[in-house]
């Protein structure tokens, strides 16, 4: 039976219309305004919102697997939870071992994501290695759907040298791909960690200071000219400062294509979270940290002005009991990483577009167009229109309710966005043309599919 979702506001590539869209199959096949039933079942969207399908271009599920850091969201929980909060497609990074293939670890995330995943999927791929081997590989990874890279210019076990990195730069523009790169400075995060040992700060409180704004700016600058020098165009995951929004600016000043995510928590929260009493602060260890809240500020502003692209939650869900409790005498050692891929559209309707900072349409883009068009998947994804999957997320504006853990389907025992208020609610998800939320009650589990992903659309 076909499906008619009947007088919503659609969010259409053009901008918002009131107007019905019927799905047969797993494909859009009409939109238009008041469309005959004609047999279909009816979803009334009346006073709701109609997106695409939401994309999180950026989470870790079952990270770490076999460790007592183990991630709590393996492919079953976090997609479950993805698909209640409005997502129709998660990218992940797979992550080889150090010494390993690309394929290897692509094989390793296709064995834990394949028949378990309640949301469509791609993978990321980390390179932490380059030699011969793995850069005759990427021919490989095109075949299979791959069209992203990650590196890493912090952390030892991750990151590569600059002379690595613009190699890498670009072997991936060659095959039609981009690079996304973690800007913070490895050898500055470990001076900043010592430094505050130094001074007898071992607390939650510590974490920001370790490492400040001007270690990202410099990275971000960093990661710049090493895509200046390649000539293609480089990704920016997980922004954070104005300090690095500024380096940005300039290169963007200077004609520099290059493209930036940022992510929810970086928008609604703030460092003072690292000061709460006991250990609570420990919840809110991420890297890069909260920021202060001119630093939210600047990134409201940028997503309005078009100059961030795409958000993603980094969702790495730790639980506080016992994983983050493995910190409580050192900062360092706290496991770094929060939850947020069920709350992401909530949020970010309720303080953006409910606040007045940006629009529903300019939400859709950064949810779900531009994803779509940057990571090779538009418009098969990312976009309502005829042909177009029938991958749908429809919000209800005129439901509220406060965030909680006890509520949430993400498998951790908290939610950094604890009491926080939502002023929207997922009414429903179609995946693949089929309800597989209502009322923000998942009701189809394990149905996600693999999306082989073409060439990245640039469109800077």
């Amino acid at each position: 039976m076909s499906i008619l979702i009947q007088s919503g506001t659609l969010l259409l590539p053009d901008g918002p219309v009131q107007a019905d869209l019927r799905v047969e199959g797993e494909k859009i096949v009409q939109i238009g305004p008041r469309l005959p039933p004609e047999g279909s079942q009816v979803l009334d969207a009346s006073g709701k919102l109609v997106f695409p399908g939401l994309i999180d271009t950026h989470t870790h599920f079952e990270m770490n697997k076999g460790t007592v850091r183990e991630t709590a969201d393996d492919w079953t929980t976090g997609t479950r939870a993805a698909l209640a909060g409005g997502t129709t497609c998660v990218l992940d990074f797979a992550e080889p071992q150090k010494g390993h293939s690309l394929a290897s670890a692509l094989r390793t995330w296709h064995d834990r994501a394949d028949g378990h995943a309640s949301c469509h999927y791609g993978f990321h791929m980390t390179i932490k290695d380059w030699d011969a081997r793995i850069r005759a590989e990427l021919r490989d990874m095109t075949a299979a759907g791959v069209s992203s890279y990650k590196v890493y210019l912090a952390y030892d076990a991750l990151r590569v040298s600059d002379a690595v990195a613009l190699k890498v730069v670009r072997a991936v523009g060659e095959e039609g791909g981009i690079i996304g790169c973690h800007c913070e400075n490895g050898d500055l995060v470990e001076q900043g960690i010592a430094a505050m040992h130094a001074a007898g700060r071992f607390g939650p409180e510590a974490h920001p200071a370790s490492r400040p704004a001007a270690v990202e700016a410099e990275a971000v600058g960093r990661w710049l000219a090493i895509g200046e020098l390649a000539g293609c165009p480089v990704n920016i995951v997980h922004l954070s400062t104005l300090r690095g929004l500024e380096q940005v600016r300039a290169a963007r000043r200077r004609g520099q294509p290059l493209y930036v995510e940022t992510c929810p928590q970086y928008l609604t929260l703030t460092g003072d979270k690292y000061r709460l009493p006991g250990f609570e602060g420990a919840k809110y260890v991420c890297a890069p940290p909260l920021r202060a809240q001119e630093d939210a500020d600047a990134l409201w502003e940028s997503l309005a002005a078009g100059e961030l692209d795409t958000v993603g939650t980094d969702h790495c869900s730790f639980r506080f009991n016992p994983v983050k409790r493995l910190g409580e005498g050192d900062f360092a050692a706290i496991p770094g990483g929060i939850p947020g891929v069920e709350h992401r559209a909530e949020l970010i309707y309720t303080y953006g577009v409910a606040a007045g900072r940006i629009t529903a349409h300019q939400m859709m883009q950064a949810l779900s167009e531009r994803p779509a068009r940057l990571f090779g998947m538009y418009p098969q994804k990312g976009a309502l229109a005829v042909g177009s999957d029938a991958d749908i997320t429809i919000l209800d504006p005129g439901v509220s309710h406060v965030i909680t853990a006890e509520g949430q389907y993400q498998n951790v025992d908290y939610t950094p966005y604890e009491g926080m208020e939502s002023r929207c609610r997922i009414d429903a998800v179609l995946l693949a043309g089929a309800v597989a939320v209502r009322e923000g009650k998942v009701l189809l589990e394990g149905r996600g599919s693999y999306v082989r992903r073409g060439p990245c659309q640039f469109w800077r």
